[in-house]
């Protein structure tokens, strides 16, 4: 059987290099066995895809993912039809799998969605945050500036994550946090290639909204955390618009 052309660049000679968009033989992330290995394969494809060491358009090779992550074909086949089902891979007959690229249209609904909710969690969480909850926020932020202080890319945007993450559950609203769980993968997906151009002015905006939250403020609080979402969705179709020009 001969080589896929493109599934992950440099072939077995150059697997060394654990360079995003490759898979390193080094840096293999072996599943953890104590859960259903086809849960850990599914979850461990996913953040391969959500932090885009697998970029959008990237073939799928059953044989060099099982040897990645420690595993058999099996559970690697298995993960990639339910990543089919959920439109993070598509699968083309004759061809294989493919991380899928999402289309304009759907990144701007979802992270439309995005904005509705996260500005009723913001608003909510400048209601019942105490002085406690504060000082959580501005440790989030600080490690969020420290990150971009050092370009540190993956620390980015799970410092995004964990500041948004902490102001959903400061709203005490369960049904609100479910929602913006089932969209935060998808979130973090799209940030991932505007995290540096986002920076600065993402973590100012992260201050801005802290302040708010710490004086009670829900409405200021909901203006700072609707356009703070808007721009970055206006971001993620620059930062498209603009790789279509190169």
């Amino acid at each position: 059987m001969s080589e896929p052309a493109t599934p992950f660049p440099g072939g077995a000679v150059n697997r060394r290099r654990a360079t995003r968009g490759t898979l390193g033989d080094a840096a293999g992330r072996k599943v953890e066995r104590p859960a259903p290995l086809r849960q850990a394969v599914y979850e461990a494809l996913i953040e391969l895809i959500v932090n885009r060491t697998l970029q959008p358009g990237q073939h799928l090779v059953e044989i060099e993912l099982a040897e990645y992550l420690g595993v058999s074909r099996q559970p690697v086949r298995e993960a990639l039809q339910r990543l089919q089902t959920e439109g993070w891979v598509d699968l083309r007959p004759a061809q294989g799998a493919f991380v899928h690229t999402p289309t304009e249209e759907e990144a701007d609904q979802l992270l439309s969605v995005r904005s509705v909710l996260e500005t009723h969690s913001a608003k909510l969480a400048a209601e019942h945050a105490n002085p406690n909850d504060v000082l959580l926020l501005e440790h989030l932020q600080m490690e969020g500036v420290d990150a971009l202080r050092k370009q540190d890319v993956d620390r980015m945007v799970a410092a995004n994550a964990a500041l948004h993450a902490f102001i959903t559950k400061l709203s005490g609203n369960a049904v609100l946090a479910e929602l913006i769980g089932l969209v935060d993968r998808r979130v973090r997906w799209y940030y991932t290639p505007i995290a540096k151009p986002r920076g600065e002015d993402a973590w100012a905006e992260h201050d801005q909204l802290i302040q708010a939250i710490a004086a009670g403020d829900a409405e200021q609080a909901s203006r700072i955390m609707t356009a703070h979402t808007e721009r970055t969705r206006l971001a993620y179709h620059e930062e498209r618009q603009a790789q279509a020009n190169s």
